[in-house]
């Protein structure tokens, strides 16, 4: 027995109703919307905090019960990108005698549903390669055929850099290791007062950033790790799209490094460290890694929100309200990417409270969940980047070179 999966989460809890605690409102609502199931929204909304359903039908409570080889095959812009990932290194490193170290993952520079912007990737792989892996694969598993695949090392990986249509970098490559993550360093770009990004932590004693939170005026969804394949009056794009069509808004950050002037290369899984306070007691926090080409061009890479309730995670004993003015650390999982922001280029990390219709607009009311009794307020939101409370991205950095 062996499996082959394409593009799948760990946790359909996490990845496809409610990331970071924000329900998925053009996924997952407007799939709701279509079959009929509307009314069951709300229903769906207050199950945001784990219950014995979830865990008994979600696969990470029961992924130590696998014992058969897996090809995980996923993409960098997927949906499910964090499960085709984390299913591999947890079976392959950690799972039962029959899964372990009989794992394969491969990761493409592709989406759910085809890629918008103006990035390509002529290397990438369509769904006729992958179906030669799976005949592979289950020639060797199930008719004990010798097709040499687990011969080739476990991971295969599409490395992403300068992919401008037309003008795309020759260190877009595919490569095989063993071992994923790579080995690499966390490093930390801290944010700035004055919209920079930098190596060095801030030695101010007081500095911030406030932003006035309109759920009625949210800021619009451009591109990410989205599904369109839905009837056109849900429009969405996906993908690496240009960030520069959100307008200069109060409410939407950006902070930026000096011209890169060498090559910066990420592989593994990234993170933020969101130093923020609120004046409501319950709000969104959405955060964006950005690569700014030379003219311009600001292509999102990897984006994810936390709603500041979850903040200890979504345990019914973890959920926590905001005490107003104070700052509070917030850990953002940005997921896993194998990158290099090359020489001329500009690292970017974008901050606001909203993306719509990607994610639900957060009221910042503080009511339950999958109620709408309570009219939505304006919250005031603020970001910290001051010696004691340093707002940073961590990236795992390495000195291989592509």
């Amino acid at each position: 027995v062996a499996g082959y999966v394409v593009t799948a989460p760990e946790s359909l809890f996490d990845e496809s109703y409610f990331m970071g605690g924000v329900f998925r409102e053009h996924f997952r609502g407007n799939f709701m919307r279509i079959t009929g199931a509307e009314d069951q929204i709300p229903i769906l909304k207050s199950r945001v905090v784990m219950d014995q359903q979830w865990r008994a039908t979600d696969l990470i409570h029961h992924r130590h019960n696998i014992d058969i080889p897996i090809y995980n095959f996923g993409g960098w812009y997927d949906m499910f990108a964090k499960g085709a990932i984390n299913n591999f290194v947890a079976l392959q490193y950690h799972g039962r005698e029959g899964a372990r170290g009989n794992q394969k993952l491969w990761m493409g520079p592709w989406a759910h549903s085809p890629l918008h912007g103006d990035l390509e990737y002529p290397l990438a792989i369509g769904l006729d390669r992958g179906f030669d892996e799976e005949m592979r694969w289950f020639k060797y598993w199930l008719k004990g055929e010798d097709t040499g695949i687990m011969d080739e090392p476990a991971v295969t990986y599409h490395h992403i850099a300068a992919a401008r249509q037309g003008d795309v970098s020759d260190k877009n490559r595919f490569f095989k290791t063993d071992q994923w993550p790579p080995e690499s360093r966390d490093t930390r770009y801290y944010l700035n007062s004055d919209g920079s990004l930098s190596a060095a932590r801030p030695t101010n004693p007081t500095s911030s950033t406030s932003y006035i939170h309109d759920p009625a005026d949210p800021i619009p969804t451009v591109g990410g790790a989205n599904y369109n394949n839905l009837p056109d009056r849900f429009p969405i794009r996906v993908g690496p799209v240009d960030q520069r069509e959100i307008e200069d808004r109060e409410d939407y950050l950006r902070f930026e490094t000096p011209v890169l002037q060498d090559d910066l290369t990420i592989q593994g899984r990234i993170e933020v460290e969101l130093w923020a306070s609120t004046d409501a007691p319950d709000t969104d926090f959405m955060v964006k890694l950005v690569d700014i080409y030379p003219d311009g061009y600001q292509a999102i890479v990897l984006d994810s929100p936390i709603r500041t309730r979850y903040r200890f995670g979504r345990e019914p004993s973890d959920v926590r309200m905001m005490t107003p003015g104070k700052p509070e650390l917030l850990i953002i999982d940005l997921w896993s990417m194998s990158m290099t922001f090359e020489k001329g280029h500009r690292l970017a990390v974008h901050v606001s409270s909203s993306n719509y219709p990607r994610f639900e607009v957060n009221p910042n009311t503080g009511e339950a969940p999958g109620h709408d009794t309570i009219p939505p307020r304006k919250a005031t939101n603020t970001i910290h980047h001051d010696a004691k409370h340093s707002s940073a991205i961590v990236l795992p950095v390495t000195d291989l070179e592509f």
